[in-house]
């Protein structure tokens, strides 16, 4: 390896950004959709970038993946289907399988580049996921698949998770209302819907914008907050749905659902730490309220 260190700079915004020391680049170019980059890092181990924005690394994508799939897996009465958006890094589905109860899969993901370099470089995110009998992978627009390929195949949900870029450039239309009200068309009975919302401390009007959409869709959204450290910052997340509400869980109920459920392996969640994560400090109350 060499030992020549290259710094590597992240925007949060327009103020405000962060950098990581990197050792070895192991892969860089274009795909059809976005650039992208495999490097080292002494510490995240090997780490995954799109278009100059961090995406997942082995040594930290468990907080991450965690906690956008079992704030709502835990909540529901046992998942057996999931729709995963993006994603292709195979931690979301990995995540998923750990239920007992999953039956199935389905991770759409547009740029199949993603995927290969997620078998070759990332075991360690997706254990073997991406090759689970269960998972049914499509390569194609998430956009076109929730919006006119799942309702023509009557596909229905327990979970749909969006595991996607941030909001800008042609991710932005899968963060708008009329998207999140297409993926709650594919929700059963009790569904949910997860996804990221950014950084409050950096985008705060972010935040408030994506949260009020949810909103206008869903009677309950729950924001839970999580400091990530591959994304510099805390990073706030979000569970969406008619019918469920995490903070309706003690910690009590929640450790006996990850035992019940077969989730012992999980790293960050248990009892204490779901419930705390889904109480904001003050100030962060008055950006995310209603």
């Amino acid at each position: 390896m060499s030992e020549r260190t290259t710094r590597l700079w992240e925007s949060l915004s327009s103020w405000s950004g962060y950098y990581f020391d990197v050792t070895e680049c192991l892969e860089r170019g274009r795909s059809r959709y976005q650039e992208y980059e495999v490097w080292h890092s002494p510490l995240f181990g090997r780490m995954f970038r799109l278009d100059g924005c961090a995406m997942t690394s082995e040594a930290d994508e468990f907080i991450y993946h965690e906690n956008l799939i079992h704030v709502p897996g835990l909540a529901h009465a046992g998942p057996r289907s999931a729709l995963v958006i993006g994603g292709g890094d195979g931690g979301s589905a990995e995540e998923l399988f750990k239920y007992r109860t999953m039956q199935q899969v389905v991770l759409v993901e547009l740029d199949e580049k993603v995927i290969e370099l997620a078998r070759k470089y990332f075991p360690a995110v997706h254990r073997g996921a991406l090759d689970d009998p269960r998972l049914e992978l499509r390569v194609q627009d998430g956009l076109d698949y929730v919006r006119r390929v799942a309702p023509a195949e009557g596909r229905k949900f327990d979970l749909v998770v969006l595991d996607l870029t941030d909001p800008v450039g042609p991710a932005a239309a899968l963060y708008q209302e009329e998207f999140f009200r297409a993926c709650k068309a594919l929700l059963t009975e009790g569904g949910a819907l997860s996804l990221h919302v950014g950084a409050p401390d950096h985008q705060p009007e972010r935040v408030r914008e994506l949260l009020r959409r949810l909103r206008a869709v869903f009677a309950c959204v729950r924001p839970h907050l999580h400091y990530i450290p591959l994304y510099g910052a805390n990073w706030m997340l979000a569970c969406a749905s008619d019918a469920l509400d995490p903070v309706s869980l003690d910690p009590a109920t929640v450790d006996a659902r990850i035992a019940e459920r077969g989730l012992g392996e999980l790293r960050y969640l248990d009892g204490e730490t779901y419930r705390a994560r889904l109480v904001l400090p003050r100030y962060l109350r008055e950006i995310v309220q209603p």
